[in-house]
């Protein structure tokens, strides 16, 4: 056996919902884009979930993609399970694990998601916790701890 925690266990997988009896969750037709699980999304022209753009507000996020287990999603270029086109869980309210992906997550720490100039690291919707000027619109959801090595952290979204 290889495997031991040396200094703290890992916070979990982006997308998973970390406290589901505390959760409300939808089933929702999701169109194509998202770079992974755990990324904010709003409703598009058609009725589908789709990534936040350019000109979102807090207003326009409708919840967080979760991750389905079993899922029968792709993997992306950098190994990223991503979620297919179909229909896929919202989290509309509760906590979930999600990726940190700028900033320093602390307990009670804003929490912030890019609408604009999305990389691979950066994706849109992505979770943040330092602004980036018009890229990123600050969201109701705090930090509820500081994030793992890897960059894995629970939120708090509309609670």
């Amino acid at each position: 056996m290889g495997n031991s925690f040396l200094y703290r266990m890992p916070s979990g997988i982006a997308g998973d919902v970390s406290r589901k009896s505390h959760s409300t969750i939808e089933a929702h037709q999701t169109g194509v884009g998202f770079a992974g699980f755990g990324l904010f999304g709003k409703f598009d022209a058609t009725g589908k979930i789709v990534p936040l753009g350019a000109g979102d507000t807090a207003e326009s996020i409708y919840g967080l993609i979760v991750r389905s287990y079993p899922t029968q999603s792709a993997t992306n270029a950098l190994g990223v399970t991503v979620p297919s086109a179909g229909f896929n869980d919202v989290l509309r309210r509760g906590y979930m694990t999600v990726k940190c992906n700028a900033g320093t997550a602390k307990a009670g720490g804003k929490v912030y998601t890019r609408i604009t100039a999305g990389t691979d690291v950066k994706p849109l919707g992505g979770i943040e916790a330092v602004a980036d000027g018009e890229n990123t619109i600050e969201v109701n959801a705090i930090f509820m701890h500081a994030a793992d090595a890897s960059g894995n952290v629970e939120i708090s979204y509309n609670i």
